[in-house]
């Protein structure tokens, strides 16, 4: 049988939509995108697993090759929803200009595929020892469910991971965690001409406020990584809401916050630093404060600079490993293995109209992953 041409797949994997989003009118399944990476990467020699994650949600892991160890290169199958007026290519086509391939899914990141498909072709396998481990993974853009669902019930252990995130080939040691709240204070509301009849819920937030603002300080304070460039965990205060009219007494006022927390900031920690900041404005108030996360919480994430891994593929590569402040599915995958998050593409290009990947990328990053799979199968 025919093997598609890398053309060919980067065809086919954008133009089969797979958008995971937060809004029911955007959300869709991808089934449709796995389906296509199983039959090529069965045609390739592949051990082709699907994992039902939830209902139209899939993981795909495949393998080429026996033994313990190897390689395991991953990528999500998902894209971000768009803004269809503010495109000027059809997002779900692979359109060619400007020296560029245009499409949702060209950088972020389902493009990604083609090129380990391509990259296997390009590899002897006839003395290959150790596996290479091909993961599809299903909802990034939402709640990492794929990466959480494989990492708890991974059926192997490779030896190492990468992460095809649009890096522009860069390597990729270590980001910053995401936790995002909301803070809900309840009063009650009233006539303001007689402000003893209700209870201000936006006097109580601005307590609120003040008690954030010297968590944030306690944060940059107390903890410190020097290999980023914003070296703190930062806070940010980014959306508040409250009251309806200015002869009213403001009976509800909400607050959403972000947290990026430096690698090795633990999870429960930062909670109860959270809740404790929090703690003598709720005994003042009792049961007018909530605090609700807005999505499930992504911790910091690092694999030693001087790690034999991380240098291997730097050299591999030509560019020294960095540090970012965007998250990925590499705390996930990081339990499992030393992880490094390296592809190709710009993380400009992300999230943007008109996302494209350029071609100056194509021959390096096959050269690259060719070269990866010799050095840790073989």
């Amino acid at each position: 049988m025919q093997l598609p041409s890398f053309l060919e797949v980067y065809e086919g994997l954008i133009s089969t939509p797979s958008i995971s989003a937060t809004d029911p009118k955007w959300d869709q399944g991808n089934e449709q995108v796995i389906a296509k990476l199983a039959g090529w990467l069965t045609d390739l020699g592949f051990q082709v697993t699907i994992d039902q994650v939830a209902p139209g949600k899939q993981n795909l892991i495949a393998k080429k090759g026996e033994g313990e160890g190897g390689l395991l290169l991953s990528g999500h199958s998902d894209t971000v929803p768009f803004d269809e007026g503010r495109w000027n290519y059809n997002p779900h086509a692979l359109t060619q200009d400007n020296n560029r391939f245009y499409g949702l899914g060209t950088a972020d990141m389902k493009g990604f595929f083609a090129f380990i498909l391509e990259a296997v072709k390009k590899v002897d396998w006839s003395k290959q020892r150790k596996p290479l481990y091909v993961l599809a993974t299903c909802d990034e853009e939402t709640t990492m469910l794929g990466a959480r669902h494989f990492t708890q019930n991974a059926p192997f252990k490779p030896d190492y991971c990468i992460i095809g995130e649009p890096t522009s080939l860069v390597p990729i040691h270590g980001h910053k965690g995401h936790v995002a709240n909301a803070i809900r204070v309840t009063g009650k509301s009233g006539h303001s001409s007689n402000p003893a009849l209700g209870v201000n819920a936006i006097e109580i937030m601005y307590e609120v406020l003040f008690a954030m603002m010297q968590l944030r300080d306690k944060l940059v304070k107390e903890y410190h990584h020097p290999g980023f460039e914003i070296p703190t965990p930062t806070l940010n205060l980014g959306h508040i809401h409250g009251g309806d009219a200015p002869n009213r007494i403001c009976g509800c006022c909400e607050l959403h916050y972000d947290v990026r927390p430096l690698p090795g900031i633990s999870l429960d920690g930062l909670d109860n630093m959270l809740r404790g900041a929090l703690q003598e404005v709720q005994e003042k108030w009792p049961g007018r404060i909530e605090l609700e996360p807005l999505h499930d919480a992504i911790p910091g994430y690092e694999c030693a600079h001087d790690h034999p891994f991380i240098t291997g593929v730097s050299e591999i590569c030509g560019h020294e490993a960095q540090t970012v402040n965007y998250c990925t599915e590499a705390p996930f995958l990081q339990e499992l293995c030393p992880t490094l998050v390296l592809g190709p593409g710009s993380i400009d290009q992300a999230h943007q109209p008109d996302e494209f990947l350029a071609f100056e990328f194509i021959d390096p990053t096959i050269n690259v992953l060719s070269k990866a799979m010799v050095k840790y199968c073989f």
